[in-house]
C-alpha cells in the first residue's frame, strides 16, 4: 500500500466503474457492485485491493495472491486463485495504470506563491498556480494554469509553459518553449547552450546558440536531464515522449512522437528521431544520424549509422540484433575454447 505520507489516494470504487475506466471486461460471476479501496502488488494485496499480472514469470505470485482484483489477460484466466475477481484485458499493465491513476491521480496544485519567491512584473502566471520558496520567473515568462513551479527552480527570460505543468524543485529552463502537462523532474537542465564552437590551432571558437527547445503535450523529462537548445534550428521532443533520468540530448535533436529515452542515454547534435523510437539506458548515438520510426536500440549501443524504421539494434558499433547476438555467441565460443 502507498504511504498516505507522501500520497493521497481517491476512491474507494465498485468493480463496474473500474471496469469502465480501465477499458478491461468483467470476467463471467464477478459482482459488480464490489467495493475495491487500492491498488497493490500480487504478494502484498488484500481481499480489497486490486493487482496485475501482465509478466508469466509472476504466475506463482499470482495464484498465491490475496488479491480481491486483478487485471490479466484473458489466457491466464484459468490460472486466478479461487474468489478473486478479474478484469480481462489484452493489455493488463495498461488497464491496470488507468486504474492506479484513478485511485491516485495528480494532486492539483494548492494556489500560491512563496514570499521568497520572485517573479517579474513582466510575467504571466496562469490561475491556480502554485510557485515555491526560492523560484525565480524571469521577464516575459508565460507560466499556463495550475502549474506547479519547485523550490528554487529558475524559469528564464521568455520561456513559456501550458496547462498543468510541474517543474521539480532546482531544475533550470531557459530558451525554452513547452506545451501542456509537461512534468519536468528536479534538477534537469533545459535550454542551456548547446556544444558547438569551431575547432581550430589556434583555439575552439565558440558559435553562438540562436535555437530553442521546444516541448510537445504530455511529456515527461526525467531528474538531472540536459536539453541543449538548438544552434540555429530547434531542439525538438514530441508529443509524448518519456525521457529518463540523466539523459544528455544535443542541439538540434528532434524527436518524434512516443520516444522512451532510457537513463544515461546520450543523443549528439543534429540527430533525428521518429516517432516510437526506444532507447535501452547507456546507449550512444552519434550525431547527424536519422533514427525510423519505431526503431529499438539496445542498452549500451553504439549507434554511427542511420536506423531504417522498424529494425532493432545492438552492440557497439550497432549492428542488427540478430547479427549482434551471433557475434556475442561466437565470441563466448572463443573464450571458453581459449581457457
Amino acid at each position: 500500500m502507498a504511504d498516505s505520507r507522501f500520497f493521497t489516494k481517491a476512491g474507494p470504487f465498485t468493480l463496474a466503474q473500474l471496469a469502465e475506466l480501465s477499458g478491461a471486461a468483467l470476467a463471467e460471476g464477478c459482482d459488480p457492485s464490489a467495493i475495491f479501496v487500492d491498488v497493490a502488488p500480487l504478494e502484498q494485496a488484500g481481499g480489497d485491493a486490486v493487482s496485475f499480472l501482465d509478466n508469466r514469470k509472476y504466475v506463482a505470485a499470482f495464484q498465491a495472491s490475496k488479491a480481491g482484483l486483478c487485471v490479466v489477460a484473458p489466457e491466464m484466466a484459468d490460472k486466478a486463485p479461487s474468489g478473486m475477481a478479474l478484469l480481462l484485458s489484452p493489455d493488463p499493465y495498461r488497464a491496470y495504470a488507468r486504474i492506479a491513476q484513478a485511485f491516485y491521480p495528480v494532486p492539483v496544485p494548492e494556489p500560491w506563491v512563496a514570499p521568497t519567491a520572485w517573479v517579474d512584473p513582466s510575467a504571466s502566471v496562469g490561475e491556480g498556480c502554485r510557485i515555491e520558496p526560492g523560484a525565480v520567473i524571469g521577464a516575459n515568462a508565460r507560466i499556463g494554469a495550475r502549474c506547479r513551479i519547485g523550490a528554487n527552480v529558475v524559469i528564464g527570460q521568455g520561456v513559456e509553459l501550458g496547462d498543468d505543468c510541474i517543474v521539480g524543485a532546482n531544475a533550470t529552463l531557459s530558451h525554452a518553449l513547452a506545451g501542456n502537462r509537461v512534468n519536468i523532474y528536479p534538477g534537469a537542465r533545459i535550454g542551456q547552450d548547446g556544444f558547438g564552437f569551431a575547432m581550430g590551432p589556434q583555439g575552439h571558437l565558440k558559435v553562438p546558440q540562436l535555437g530553442r527547445v521546444v516541448i510537445g503535450n504530455n511529456v515527461e523529462i526525467g531528474a538531472n536531464t540536459t536539453i541543449d537548445r538548438g544552434a540555429g534550428p530547434d531542439t525538438v521532443i514530441g508529443d509524448g515522449c518519456m525521457i529518463d533520468n540523466l539523459v544528455q540530448i544535443g542541439h538540434n535533436v528532434q524527436l518524434g512522437c512516443g520516444c522512451v529515452i532510457v537513463a544515461q542515454v546520450g543523443i549528439s547534435g543534429s540527430t533525428r528521431m521518429g516517432d516510437f523510437v526506444a532507447a535501452g539506458g547507456q546507449a550512444g548515438i552519434t550525431g547527424h544520424l536519422k533514427i525510423g520510426s519505431g526503431a529499438r536500440i539496445a542498452a549500451q549501443a553504439g549507434v554511427m549509422r542511420d536506423i531504417a524504421p522498424g529494425e532493432t539494434v545492438g552492440g557497439a558499433p550497432a549492428v542488427p540484433m540478430a547479427d549482434w547476438l551471433r557475434q556475442s555467441a561466437i565470441l563466448g565460443k572463443m573464450a571458453r575454447k581459449k581457457g
